[in-house]
């Protein structure tokens, strides 16, 4: 059970007027877990909210894209689940979790203040990568909760070989059950790279918060991502209005060029994105944007402003 999180806001990191909220979270083996609302000061004002949920290796930066949604009527809430960013803690592991559902405390906390204590008649969530598949999984498990969902770029399966997906996702169901800390990978720097303004990029966030080689892959943690894929994969009855939005093509995940870093999706294949989102549900609509990248808020112009205006376009149409 969710420990009522208290009325408590804080000076954020993002300064001006952005606030955070801190959500006690059921203690477990690591000790005390907590997520972190954040949201602008005056937020609860407006009949409509978007919750936006990180993927992995993130937090939540992305400012310029907060303002397009509340330009359009929507207050902007990010929700940093337990161990990503403003929620690591001394002594936890970040990003770790072996059952992606155990997020759905901290959902469920985040949903009720925007429903209760904000006032929100209507709630959008928002997932990214990792957590566009989280949202899905949520939207599907919890009908009723949220009203719609857009998707940037969901993590829906493995970006690798038949072998890796198949026969590989086997080897790991069993090590991720019995050796759950073995570390199976990283995620290499290339992307976060390309972000970066130390390294070139257009971007200047917390590096211990988003390293650039991203936090290490261990076993349990893939266990339960897999997990996750494999109901995509079997097909969901999300309720409500989806929107799947993916770069118009990918790159090489593993040596992409400059040109692939800036204008396609480096991380997963865009393929396999789209191959899954009809099965998600009833009401699901995929579209592409050009020049794309894996994090599409974080595009180059024009394809943000392009994936923004299919965005409203569609939530225009859908939830008028």
């Amino acid at each position: 059970m969710t420990t009522a999180p208290g009325p408590t806001l804080v000076d954020d990191v993002l300064g001006d007027d952005w606030v955070a909220r801190t959500i006690p979270l059921t203690p477990d083996a690591g000790g005390g877990a907590v997520a972190t609302l954040v949201h602008r000061r005056d937020a609860g004002t407006r009949n409509r909210a978007v919750l936006y949920l990180h993927g992995f290796t993130d937090y939540f930066f992305q400012t310029a894209h907060a303002d397009a949604w509340r330009a359009q009527g929507y207050d902007f809430y990010a929700l940093e689940l337990r161990d990503y960013g403003r929620s690591i803690r001394p002594g936890r592991m970040p990003a770790w979790v072996t059952d992606l559902r155990t997020y759905d405390e901290e959902l469920d906390a985040a949903v009720d203040i925007l429903r209760g204590e904000q006032g929100h008649a209507e709630v959008v969530l928002l997932g990214h990568s990792t957590g566009g598949l989280v949202a899905s999984l949520y939207a599907n498990d919890h009908p009723g909760r949220v009203d719609a969902l857009v998707l940037n770029s969901p993590w829906f399966d493995l970006n690798s070989s038949w072998f890796d997906r198949v026969i590989g996702t086997r080897i790991i169901d069993v090590l991720g059950r019995f050796a759950p800390h073995v570390p199976v990978g990283t995620l290499g720097d290339a992307y976060g790279r390309s972000l970066h303004s130390s390294t070139g990029g257009d971007y200047d966030y917390d590096l211990a918060w988003k390293p650039l080689e991203g936090f290490p892959v261990h076993a349990g943690w893939l266990r339960a991502v897999r997990r996750g894929h494999g109901h995509i994969k079997k097909g969901l009855s999300i309720r409500v209005p989806v929107l799947v939005c993916t770069s118009a093509r990918s790159g090489d995940h593993k040596t992409p060029t400059a040109d692939e870093l800036a204008n396609t999706d480096c991380v997963l294949d865009v393929r396999h994105i789209r191959s899954r989102a009809a099965g998600i549900g009833s009401d699901v609509t995929v579209l592409r944007v050009p020049g794309g990248r894996h994090d599409l808020a974080l595009s180059r112009e024009p394809a943000r402003s392009r994936f923004e205006y299919l965005v409203f376009d569609w939530l225009g149409r859908r939830m008028p």
